[in-house]
């Protein structure tokens, strides 16, 4: 006999029985998931449930809905984290919000504060093996947390015994610290407040201890589809759907009149399945009876079959207009799929637990996602932060910084002499941040790979022009006229300073752009231009400013080419006549402000 439990966006549609909803007769629930392509944006996933009011639950927890009207109570959640010795994270103190977002490059050590949460709560693996590299032998290896809304979490603990215990050392405290240490690694300690000591958890077991705090959930980056739809008693689909359905099945009409069927049909001796199988049965004791004569009767019985064997069968079906299994549908499908599974498990967990909040930590959390699904990730993440539990992500994705929102709190990860920092980005400094996310490199995001300002158009249409001709090679330069009405023109600097006030003050550009200005006369003008010059001054120190010895770029051109084209009144005319008849050479000897200014915003680009 197989059974095949068909779903979408989580399998975990008969996993809900806790809620409200009933499903007595019924275990083949078909959903399907619409993919709807917009022209505004990619990948804008409509999901659509057929038959299951679980189903659409569970969809719903996919894109981040479910939970949105949930006002949020008091629940026990981490206040901060102290890891000492751990691995990279030779001493890191983190204050944590309900979202917590790291970011960082590669192999500096976000991943290892998440391993280091997972340590706390499991004390999985050898000491030795996560001690920090310059870490002497003697040195203990400390995970530490602090808990806050402590009581709020002590009214969810189920067993009353645990919570008697638990409730004697906090003494009325709504603040708990624990820790782990790698000298008696297979117990945590609480911190007794009136005893000022560390006292060994009063539950006993790991698993008892972690039913009075938060349950984790962490999704590695390694964590594939498989490891969450596979039916054990480890997995979350096997944790929901174990107990659970057989429960209900135990009452269903249908499942006790499959049961008599089965023993109908395997068990009366009137049945012709069952005479076939006498028969083989008699022919087997024949032969084996050539051999040992003792042997009176072989007998075949087909027992009924444990429940549970059957989900063991049990396959996932996605319909995004092409129904095929899960297994079959791209990564980010896979990926959401997964954690849509494990936000309905967290779901379930809650319910039967009595209302305990949620930890979860994601390990690289843009991973297969397009940028549209990125965020409907985070909002998904933000509606569970919103409604008690609390979120911890590493991320190399811009888009879960770019967009503010209270709740959430970035950090930054840096590792230098292998010790990893982290420390807190603040909002001025958002900016930068996702600027290194995106590439570090202007070119990665089809910007120039520097600016040179100058004062008017004539100026723009020369150099573009020159560029153009002589220089194809060079970087990617943007020429920026300062501005472009001839009135604000000649009041001189005011127009540089207008265009340079957001460059100048880009982390990203400040110390690279060029500026090439006509030089001052009158006293009007060298005042200003004296103001400038003492408002920026590390423009001049770090040869950022270049000023040409004439008053405009028009008295600056080779007098031999100026006299071709001395007819010509309007700037911009004239700048493009000298620009196509001026030679390599003639601009590079004889312009060599200009050439100068070109030379140093090249010097100051970024190349790829």
């Amino acid at each position: 006999m197989s059974a095949t439990i068909r779903s979408s966006v989580a399998v975990a549609a008969l996993a809900l029985m806790a809620s409200a909803c009933s499903c007595r007769r019924r275990i083949f629930v078909s959903i399907a998931s619409k993919v709807s392509m917009g022209s505004s944006q990619e990948n804008d996933f409509d999901a659509l449930c057929h038959e299951s009011k679980l189903g659409a639950t569970i969809v719903r927890h996919a894109f981040g809905t479910e939970r949105s009207k949930r006002p949020r109570r008091p629940k026990m959640r981490i206040s901060s984290v102290s890891a000492k010795n751990f691995r990279s994270l030779k001493e890191v103190d983190l204050l944590a919000g309900t979202f917590n977002i790291l970011v960082g490059q590669n192999n500096h050590g976000k991943t290892n504060l998440l391993e280091a949460l997972a340590w706390f709560y499991t004390g999985k693996s050898e000491p030795g093996a996560l001690r920090h590299v310059d870490a002497e032998e003697n040195e203990e290896v400390i995970v530490e947390l602090r808990f806050c809304d402590v009581q709020a979490g002590l009214a969810h603990i189920s067993n009353e015994e645990n919570r008697t215990k638990l409730s004697r050392i906090l003494e009325g405290s709504d603040e708990m610290r624990v820790r782990r240490t790698s000298s008696d690694a297979k117990n945590r300690y609480v911190w007794h407040p009136s005893k000022g000591e560390w006292t060994r958890q009063p539950t006993g077991a790991d698993s008892a201890f972690n039913n009075c705090i938060p349950r984790f959930e962490f999704v590695e980056a390694t964590k594939s589809l498989k490891d969450v739809l596979a039916y054990k008693n480890t997995t979350p689909i096997g944790q929901m759907l174990s107990g659970i359905v057989t429960e209900v099945l135990e009452q269903d009409e249908a499942y006790r009149a499959f049961r008599e069927k089965f023993e109908a049909l395997f068990g009366s001796p009137d049945s012709g399945v069952r005479r076939m199988l006498n028969d083989l049965s008699e022919r087997v004791q024949r032969h084996l009876e050539k051999q040992f004569p003792d042997c009176r009767r072989v007998d075949f019985q087909v027992d009924e079959p444990e429940f549970d064997e059957l989900l063991k069968t049990y396959t996932t079906h996605l319909d995004d207009g092409v129904a095929t299994t899960a297994e079959e549908k791209g990564d980010g499908m896979q990926r959401a799929l997964m954690l849509a599974v494990i936000n309905t498990h967290a779901d379930f967990r809650r319910e039967s637990a009595l209302g305990r909040s949620f930890i979860f930590f994601l390990d690289e959390a843009e991973l297969h996602l397009h940028p549209t699904a990125q965020r409907q990730l985070k909002s998904a993440l933000l509606s569970l932060s919103s409604s008690g539990d609390q979120v911890f992500l590493t991320t190399h994705s811009s888009v879960f910084i770019a967009d503010e929102h209270p709740d959430q709190k970035v950090f930054r990860v840096e590792k230098s002499d292998r010790n990893t920092s982290i420390t807190p980005v603040e909002r001025n400094d958002r900016q930068e941040v996702v600027y290194q996310l995106l590439g570090g490199n202007p070119a990665d995001l089809l910007l120039p790979a520097n600016f040179l300002l100058v004062e008017g158009p004539s100026e723009e249409v020369f150099f573009r022009s020159v560029i153009k001709r002589f220089y194809p090679d060079k970087p990617n330069i943007q020429v920026v006229a300062a501005d472009g009405d001839d009135e604000r023109q000649r009041q001189y600097l005011a127009a540089i300073s207008t265009v340079y006030d957001p460059l100048g003050h880009s982390p990203i550009y400040k110390s690279k752009l060029s500026i090439l200005c006509d030089s001052p006369n009158g006293d009007e003008k060298q005042r200003r231009f004296a103001a400038f010059k003492e408002a920026n001054a590390h423009l001049e120190r770090n040869g950022q400013l270049q000023v040409l010895p004439v008053n405009g770029l028009e008295d600056y051109y080779p007098a031999d080419v100026r006299r071709q084209f001395e007819n010509i009144r309007r700037k911009t005319r004239l700048a493009e006549k000298v620009a196509g008849a001026i030679t390599q050479e003639q601009f590079e000897t004889l312009m060599p402000v200009a050439y100068a200014a070109l030379q140093r915003c090249w010097a100051n680009a970024y190349v790829a």
